[in-house]
């Protein structure tokens, strides 16, 4: 398995860290330093560039706030990590390579938010991020693929970005390209995990049988006798259906949804079986 990581910090940020001191390698001499070199190997994993110009995008594209609580699945030398903690966010990279791991903290120091920039030596399949509110990953599809069942039985709303690759059959809510600059590794897609409807619901008057597939929501209405074909989507807990000539907009709450009618009908439904 190969994992793509994150690029190497701007030259000032670098320059920055570099003058407070080095980093020796295990068994190095002291005035040696470490410097990680683009396509070297590690445990299942390659370390490839991406630009900031992505990185900012990505940060863009899941609407980073304060509030956020963003976590980097292989976090290289930190960068996006970094770059999420000078907007604000709380944000913590999980990283195998010690080394990386070390070069990333003295980054963060260097740019005065080691405060909300952490980093963790750590296998990501074995790493608890269930807290998060924005997961980001540069990883190839397989490992993607391992991740995707862990990301979708995260809460409802949580935001997924990858750099490059996507997560198979889970098809993304928004994708975009970097900067004109990007010379590389361009793309960038984001999920939204949705919340899990899966099931039969009771209406006052009706009642709803759907299936799930990822965000995407189908299954039937039944009313006074009737069975109407229902279609719909999920933005995370936010839920639209359309069933016959009617729309129905509302929200999910674990075992109760709401919602109005698109003729402004409030309407409200609760989970029976799965």
């Amino acid at each position: 398995m190969t994992i793509m990581r994150r690029t190497f910090l701007g030259a000032a940020i670098a320059a920055a860290a570099l003058s407070t001191g080095a980093w020796a390698q295990p068994g190095a001499t002291a005035t040696s330093t470490y410097t990680p070199s683009v396509g070297q190997s590690g445990k299942d994993v390659v370390w490839v560039p991406t630009s900031q110009s992505l990185v900012d995008r990505m940060l863009d594209m899941v609407k980073l706030t304060p509030q956020d609580r963003l976590v980097d699945l292989g976090s290289g030398d930190g960068r996006l990590v970094i770059t999420a903690a000078k907007r604000g966010a709380t944000a913590r990279g999980i990283e195998f390579n010690p080394d990386m791991v070390a070069l990333s903290k003295r980054f963060a120091q260097a740019e005065g938010v080691a405060n909300r920039a952490t980093f963790e030596k750590a296998d990501i399949f074995q790493s608890d991020f269930s807290n998060a509110t924005v997961v980001t990953l540069f990883l190839l599809p397989d490992l993607n693929l391992r991740l995707r069942p862990k990301l979708l039985d995260m809460k409802p709303g949580t935001r997924v970005v990858s750099n490059t690759f996507d997560m198979g059959d889970w098809e993304p809510d928004e994708s975009l390209q970097g900067a004109d600059n990007c010379a590389g590794h361009c793309t960038a897609y984001k999920w939204i995990v949705p919340a899990k409807v899966a099931g039969t619901w009771k209406l006052a008057d009706r009642e709803f049988a759907l299936t799930q597939t990822y965000q995407k929501v189908q299954g039937t209405m039944r009313e006074e006798g009737r069975t109407v074909p229902v279609t719909g989507r999920l933005d995370g807990t936010r839920i639209v259906l359309s069933a016959g000539n009617e729309n129905y907009t509302g929200e999910v709450n674990g075992k109760a949804m709401e919602g109005t009618t698109e003729g402004g009908k409030r309407w409200s439904a609760t989970l029976v079986s799965r």
